[in-house]
């Protein structure tokens, strides 16, 4: 099965890494940079899943061959023009992994791939949660710190997407890489979102690893908006207790220590953050329903405006 895979950052590339180890023929389109480095040397995966791989690298979409699968691994501030490029380069569907951080991304791209197709992209979309700690170390080198997981809605309960799911579930298991299957994606996107929304614009607006949550007053500052999250989860339909949400916020900073947040590398690249997917989608769920959500909306705005550009241009 060939297998495309767009936006390969860093988890887009270990992915990637794992499923030509595996044996299918798999492109990858990055930025020229890491293109050039991966032509030139290879793909070096540090740490867990150690080692150099040889996946076709292109810097350009146009120069892909036909897929039978995507992995669309583009941050969601990329997707609509990432989508555009596919629907107009691909117009035949087929299986499309959805692994980004935040909420409401299937909708997003399930509306934009139609209108660039001019078909029916959901028996194609799968979306999932992403858990590999993975690091953009450099052009053409990835640090993974922990193997992570995929989680996937159980093909087994049927739905448009059931048999693309199954696909993805097979090829990522033969990748070597854990996939969970559950009932109730939703909550799991919740449940990510959450954990995001804490962790995510503290480490990336004080410019820290993740593992300083466990200390004062990053911990105070990552429970603030945590308990704000829970607020429009629960307005959203899903209910999380403080002692639930505590116990995973605590469980993830702990594995993932060492870790620079996604968020916080974008910034240092001076680079836009998901931080709209994340906790703008949180704040438009609790405006929605009526109530605010000062300390989220506070990050928002440091994290989307002026000053966020300005001091990520100047690390």
């Amino acid at each position: 099965m060939k297998i495309l895979v767009v936006g390969a950052g860093a988890v887009g590339s270990v992915l990637a890494a794992r499923l030509s180890a595996a044996g299918f023929p798999v492109e990858l389109v990055a930025r020229r940079e890491h293109v050039e480095a991966i032509r030139a040397r290879g793909l070096r995966i540090e740490g867990t899943s150690d080692g150099t791989f040889h996946p076709t690298a292109l810097a350009d979409l146009a120069e892909a061959t036909s897929p039978e699968a995507i992995l669309l691994t583009v941050k969601t501030f990329d997707l609509p023009t990432a989508v555009a490029l596919l629907g107009r380069r691909f117009p035949r569907l087929v299986p499309t992994l959805l692994p980004q951080n935040g909420l409401n991304v299937e909708p997003s791209v399930e509306r934009d791939l139609r209108a660039a197709s001019g078909a029916d992209p959901l028996p194609a979309l799968v979306r999932a949660v992403n858990s590999i700690p993975a690091t953009l170390v450099g052009p053409g080198v990835v640090r993974q710190n922990g193997r992570g997981e995929l989680v996937l809605r159980d093909p087994a309960r049927g739905g448009p997407a059931a048999v693309a799911t199954a696909t993805f579930r097979d090829l990522i298991e033969r990748a070597g890489v854990a996939v969970r299957l559950v009932a109730d994606l939703e909550r799991e996107l919740w449940r990510k979102a959450l954990v995001n929304a804490a962790i995510n614009p503290v480490t990336a607006t004080h410019r820290v690893r993740n593992g300083r949550l466990l200390e004062s007053p990053y911990r105070e500052l990552a429970r603030t908006l945590l308990r704000e999250a829970e607020r429009a989860a629960a307005a959203a339909g899903f209910e999380f207790t403080d002692e639930e949400a505590d116990r995973e916020l605590e469980r993830v900073v702990r594995a993932t220590a060492e870790n620079r947040s996604s968020m916080l590398q974008d910034r240092d690249r001076g680079r836009p953050t998901e931080v709209d997917a994340i906790s703008g989608e949180i704040l438009r769920t609790a405006t929605a329903h009526g109530f605010d959500l000062p300390a989220t909306r506070a990050v928002v705005a440091e994290l989307r405006g002026p000053r966020a550009r300005v001091t990520a241009e100047g690390s």
